[in-house]
């Protein structure tokens, strides 16, 4: 079985949301379930089959995030502070040389991953390239929407 590499708040969410769909969405899927069945016919109930679906939706979900949490390795990136290098966890700030645009990303584990909020994942082109690199140096990524050059600001673990 393959651990997961993840952060110690990537790991509380993942539970969070555990928690939510056993104790708050199954309940309520449940319940939804029992009142469609109690119109009648359900071969021709939508709200019947409505809630089914969103309960197999649910249920696999909770097996998803159950899996997830059960290989986890949870990385403290707190102990990694005063590393030089870049490594999991580590909070990057990067410079594009040809835009001058400043992006921040933290390095997280695939589960974790969510680009809007500025982590991505250990396996992107970003972060592949990025690791094992010090501040002030430069790296070339190459992305889906082409070759990006990036200067490297400053690193920091928190």
């Amino acid at each position: 079985m393959e651990k997961i590499p993840m952060t110690a708040a990537g790991h509380a969410a993942l539970e969070s949301e555990l928690k939510r769909r056993t104790g708050e969405e199954r309940p309520r899927i449940i319940e939804l379930i029992a009142e469609a069945r109690s119109h009648g016919d359900l071969s021709e109930n939508a709200e019947y089959h409505a809630a089914k679906e969103a309960h197999g939706l649910n249920e696999g979900r909770i097996i998803e995030l159950e899996d997830q949490l059960s290989r986890a390795e949870i990385i403290d990136v707190s102990k990694l502070t005063g590393s030089k290098t870049i490594k999991f966890g580590a909070t990057v700030t990067l410079i594009d040389e040809d835009t001058e645009e400043k992006k921040k990303y933290q390095i997280v584990g695939d589960v974790e991953a969510d680009v809007k909020s500025g982590k991505i994942s250990i396996s992107s082109p970003i972060a592949r390239a990025l690791i094992g690199k010090g501040k002030g140096e430069t790296v070339e990524v190459t992305t889906p929407g082409g070759a990006r050059s990036y200067e490297i600001v400053s690193i920091r673990y928190r």
